[in-house]
């Protein structure tokens, strides 16, 4: 088994932070992409005629982001076994955990497939977007729908590869979708002028050729941890009861912590609809503030959760410490950068997003909250990605269910008295509670790792 990006007691500090940017690195590199896919996105919508197209895809993306992200344990929890199998040294596990997910996602697939409909006319119930919104947004979904398999198994993969420490295959993944995805955004929406549907075909596209060329570079990672295993593996290791139950506990606190996530930013779009077809299209600018921040820290998050759960499944204590003060320190500094870029650059990031004068200054009303979100979210982030490494996911999802409890309380007070503000503010005041809870659980966590 190679030892690289390994953090033990004997490193220096100086050869710690290496090795922690060495995963950080890559997953940040990749994740450019994927506000600048966003952007993009955002962009060729943005510049049409009509908001109300701009307005559509927002709705869409949301609603999209609200299924798949709810099954973002085949990411999340992979990782997290993965990391602590790999820290055991137990090679035949964390092929086994891949199967197991790519197994479970298979099952979501099919169910998604067969429900397609009521799901979008359910979700378009909550939003209360105009008839033409609505129309836009089912055509959106319709055609996106059908990359559900493969949107999946590239849960999975990247979940494996951050968790067996190989950061380099998730950005040659996340390059090649997105760059894809971006090259065929134009090519369908101002070459062809297929609008709304362009978007969504070049999405299916991207993400079905990442499926397939992911799948490969996993049967060459595996021949290199050991030539002599295969992607194959036995009846009897693939459905071992105990693994199983451990594997299903996990996942499910997982579920529910990302469903209450992702029905918070559903919320705050539902909510925003309300205010307007402008207003709406000018948060979909502005949430593509918060998509470059969060790519940004989850490069810090991503290396946190391969090292915790490498140092929890070594029972070392004193390298998980090691490996949460470093990664923190470096997200931290990051989030300042964050606030520099939105306050210097903010005008100008907007007005590439979008020329409809309306929605721009709309923008520029609300991007205030944006310049000082990075700061108030970065414990979030991190704590996140510290807690998923130990698969603590009991106290995620705890933390969470209370975060989501606060924020609808208090949303319901402050846009009726604000506005929009109002919703920016308890929006802000969600990323704040997110990191105080789970801080309240950081220390039981640390007293659980019995040092070898």
């Amino acid at each position: 088994m190679s030892n690289d990006n390994k953090i033990s007691k004997n490193l220096s500090i100086a050869d710690r932070n290496l090795a922690v940017w060495r995963l950080a690195g890559p997953i940040i590199l990749a994740n450019i992409s994927v506000p600048l896919l966003g952007a993009v996105d955002t962009a060729v919508i943005g510049h049409l005629e009509h908001a109300y197209l701009l307005g559509a895809v927002a709705i869409g993306a949301i609603i999209f982001q609200f299924i798949y992200w709810s099954f973002g344990f085949l990411r999340m929890g992979t990782t997290g076994l993965t990391a602590q199998a790999l820290g055991a040294s137990d090679l035949e596990e964390t092929r086994a955990i891949f199967l197991r997910a790519i197994l479970i996602g298979g099952f979501i697939s099919i169910a998604l497939l067969l429900f397609q409909w009521p799901i979008i006319k359910i979700s378009l119930l909550l939003f209360e977007a105009s008839n033409h919104v609505e129309e836009n947004a089912e055509l959106y979904f319709f055609i996106r729908i059908w990359s559900t398999p493969a949107v999946l198994i590239n849960y999975c993969l990247v979940g494996w590869f951050i968790g067996v420490r190989n950061t380099r295959a998730t950005l040659i993944l996340q390059i090649w979708m997105n760059g894809l995805n971006i090259i065929l955004d134009l090519l369908f929406v101002i070459g062809f002028g297929w609008g709304v549907a362009g978007v969504a075909s070049a999405t299916v596209l991207a993400e079905v050729s990442t499926a397939l060329g992911g799948l490969l570079l996993y049967r060459r990672h595996l021949r290199r941890m050991n030539p002599k295993i295969g992607p194959i593996i036995g009846i009897e290791k693939l459905f071992d009861r105990a693994k199983i139950k451990h594997m299903f506990s996990v996942n499910f606190d997982i579920f529910v912590r990302t469903f209450c996530l992702i029905s918070a930013f559903a919320f705050f779009t539902a909510e925003a609809a309300k205010f307007g077809d402008a207003t709406l299209a000018a948060n979909a600018v502005l949430i593509q503030f918060q998509h470059f921040l969060s790519f940004g820290l989850d490069g810090f998050a991503h290396a946190a959760e391969a090292l915790v759960g490498g140092a929890v499944g070594a029972k070392d204590r004193q390298t998980l410490r090691s490996v949460v003060r470093i990664s923190s320190l470096w997200a931290l500094l990051v989030a300042g950068f964050y606030v520099l870029t939105y306050a210097l650059l903010g005008g100008m990031i907007i007005n590439l997003l979008t020329d409809i004068e309306e929605v721009r200054r709309h923008a520029m009303e609300f991007l205030p909250w944006l310049i000082i979100s990075p700061i108030l979210s970065v414990w979030s982030f991190m704590l996140d990605g510290i807690f998923i490494g130990a698969t603590h996911t009991r106290e995620m999802r705890n933390g969470m269910l209370i975060s989501l409890a606060v924020f609808i309380v208090i949303a319901f007070f402050l846009k009726s008295e604000y506005g929009n503000h109002g919703l920016w503010l308890s929006l802000m005041i969600f990323m704040v509670v997110r990191g105080v809870t789970l801080g309240m659980f950081y220390s039981k966590l640390e007293r659980s790792i019995t040092n070898r």
